[in-house]
């Protein structure tokens, strides 16, 4: 693509210059990515539509004010490649001057798209390559984060992604403008922020922008969370297992590595392929994991009780806590679809733990309620409730006990997921089956025993329609006899 770029901008005679990330990455030894920034002297519309129109893009204003323009460009459907993003930006001026009003040294890095692969033609007047050889992230001036308050989030991120430090003075000037934050839309607060939960090491990019006074602008509400002490099998307070919580989740979704915590986990290729799914916002279940797993004890503070005996509990952290989670992600702008997720999963996290009965292992019965009363996030709800465990315990984790609890999680995984269990399977018998074998007119009572049917398939009591119907005729007689009202001698 970059070499397609070069040909389309000499023809049209522009001084266009690579710029921004995909230089950074290919100094750093990585392959650019998807998304390539470019700058043009003068009005980028002009070569932004030139662009889209030789590649089939989509011109999009991302923020004219600003001088930028993004060309969406689909994948190619002979090589596979893209889909790319292409933002064309314009500048007065030289290109040096219009990297020095760049966010950070190691963005401020040109090449001219001429001159490329070739990296002796590099523009680098502020010294990024240094600081990526030191992998640092350096403020380009103390007004940088007064400029755009949105790169305080994207300083965290870049360290995140790179995994560099931040350096000391930008440290400072960070946490003299976190304040800032509230100025930048929410839009943009929850594109950097899910962004920073899909990096590796989550729990430790959340603890630096916590450090700047950053995420209690984004979710305020965990600050509570803070010293709220938890019963005695609790390794940590709160604000400590929800952080290692998150740990937890990210490292469940990389599957066994070769660990004996990790591998009694069940993980199959279908599991890697659930997590990568696209969720929302652009994301993966993967990272809508993480995002539960933020928000799954955030009530936890105003439910807090002791009993005379000392004893602490919860109660109703759950519901409150998905009634907080659906109203912050809101106020973030996620998608529908996005706060349903995390919502679900916040409020039934403990569900596959109370599924147990004493000893013993949920019943399919249970299982079957369970699938269908979470429906779509009931997978990863037991990934959820799987790293709670490990988070609550921490370094006091018995392995036989997290063993037993990781294979009764792998049952209820297995049973619900298979024939003839799965809510998604094709009923035995259906309301219009029931309707015309017992004549009967449409009500409530059809759909309670269409569930009755379906609890019975899945506990293994009935296989076929013929079983299924009998039991729907007793069912019915009974609900019929139920609601039957009684005669004066006592018969009904």
């Amino acid at each position: 693509m970059i070499e397609k770029l070069v040909a389309c901008c000499a023809s049209l005679g522009t001084d266009a210059y690579l710029v921004g990330g995909s230089v950074r990455d290919w100094l750093g030894s990585s392959r650019p990515g998807q998304d390539l920034d470019i700058a043009v002297p003068g009005d980028p519309e002009a070569t932004a539509r030139e662009i889209a129109g030789k590649f089939g893009g989509t011109v999009i204003p991302l923020g004219l004010a600003h001088g930028v323009v993004r060309v969406a460009v689909p994948s190619d459907s002979e090589t596979g490649d893209g889909p790319w993003n292409i933002d064309v930006d314009g500048f007065s001026g030289t290109i040096e001057e219009d990297l020095a009003r760049r966010d950070f040294t190691v963005n401020a890095i040109a090449v001219p798209l001429a001159d490329w692969p070739s990296m002796d033609s590099v523009i680098d007047p502020l010294g990024g390559r240094a600081d990526l050889a030191r992998k640092t992230i350096s403020a380009l001036g103390p007004t940088v984060f007064q400029d755009d308050p949105g790169r305080l989030l994207r300083a965290v991120r870049l360290a995140g992604q790179l995994v560099f430090r931040i350096e000391p003075a930008t440290s400072k000037l960070m946490a003299a403008d976190a304040g800032l934050l509230a100025n930048v839309s929410p839009e943009r607060v929850r594109e950097e922020f899910l962004n920073i939960l899909s990096l590796n090491g989550a729990k430790g990019q959340i603890e630096v922008l916590d450090h700047f006074g950053l995420f209690t602008q984004v979710v305020p509400e965990l600050q509570n969370a803070k010293g709220v002490d938890q019963p005695i099998e609790h390794y940590w307070d709160v604000w400590g297992h929800t952080m290692h919580t998150i740990e937890a989740a990210e490292l469940l979704t990389k599957g066994h590595q070769n660990s004996p915590v990790y591998s009694c986990v069940p993980w199959t290729a279908d599991s890697e392929a659930h997590f990568n799914q696209h969720a929302t916002d652009g994301h993966t279940r993967g990272t809508v994991l993480k995002l539960a797993a933020l928000f799954h004890d955030v009530a936890k503070p105003q439910t807090k009780s002791l009993e005379a005996n000392g004893r602490t509990h919860f109660f109703g952290h759950s519901e409150q806590g998905a009634e907080v989670a659906t109203n912050r992600l809101g106020q973030l702008r996620v998608s529908s679809n996005g706060i349903e997720m995390v919502a679900k999963m916040v409020e039934h996290h403990l569900r596959p733990t109370g599924m147990k009965n004493g000893g013993e292992w949920p019943t399919n019965r249970a299982i079957y309620r369970y699938f269908r009363d979470v429906g779509d996030v009931a997978i990863d709800t037991l990934y959820l409730s799987l790293a709670d465990y490990l988070a609550a315990f921490g370094p006091n984790l018995v392995h036989e006990q997290w063993l037993d609890h990781a294979r009764m999680v792998g049952h209820i995984l297995h049973v619900g997921t298979s024939e003839p269990v799965s809510p998604t399977t094709a009923r035995l018998i259906t309301g219009h089956e029931l309707l015309t074998h017992f004549k009967i007119q449409p009500g409530p009572e059809i759909g309670a025993v269409l569930e009755r049917v379906e609890e019975a398939r899945a506990a293994g009591e009935i296989e076929t329609k013929e079983q299924a119907l009998e039991m729907a005729a007793n069912a019915l007689r009974y609900l019929a006899e139920q609601l039957a009202p009684e005669s004066g001698d006592g018969s009904t």
